[in-house]
């Protein structure tokens, strides 16, 4: 029987909630003060039996540290996600796109290996539990633009500019 350990830290983004298994992966990540709304996007074979509220120990000061200015502190977290092949290259991949250096979706998809797989790269973005850790935020429109965000543009845009300096 598994337990997962949550807490929401204040940023200046916003609230800002995770979800860590027993072994200190991430299940699940946000600016939400709703642990129900990450739960949500957890995938089923993830899905700890118990939640309960606590200190989440290095994941908790990553989440402080980054949001302080260290912004590599996020790119050795551990975090567990599961879908098909594709989707799990792609969130691996995304955690190689450094902060201050954000890509197209046609660029994420050309670093897939699957150039023509836009709409899946874009699919991979939408369904990625573990926002920040896997940084679906460094993802633009071809054209420059926002695009979307599970957690609103004015978070993505204070994340883009916070790594831009």
């Amino acid at each position: 029987m598994s337990t997962a350990t949550w807490s929401t830290r204040d940023t200046p983004a916003g609230p800002f909630t995770a979800v860590v298994d027993d072994d200190g992966h991430v299940l699940a990540s946000g600016w939400t003060a709703s642990v129900d709304e990450l739960l949500a996007l957890v995938h089923r074979s993830l899905a700890p039996a118990t939640v309960v509220e606590g200190d989440l120990g290095a994941v908790g000061e990553a989440v402080d540290r980054y949001h302080g200015g260290d912004l590599s502190v996020i790119d050795d977290v551990p975090v567990r996600q599961r879908s098909g092949p594709y989707r799990e290259l792609a969130w691996d991949v995304l955690r190689t796109v450094p902060a201050g250096a954000p890509v197209t979706y046609t660029g994420y998809a050309e670093k897939t290996g699957r150039p023509a797989a836009v709409r899946a790269a874009a699919g991979a973005c939408a369904f990625n539990a573990a926002a920040l850790f896997v940084p679906c935020h460094r993802v633009l429109r071809t054209d420059g633009s926002l695009g979307g965000f599970r957690y609103g543009l004015a978070v993505k845009r204070w994340l883009l500019e916070h790594e831009a300096v």
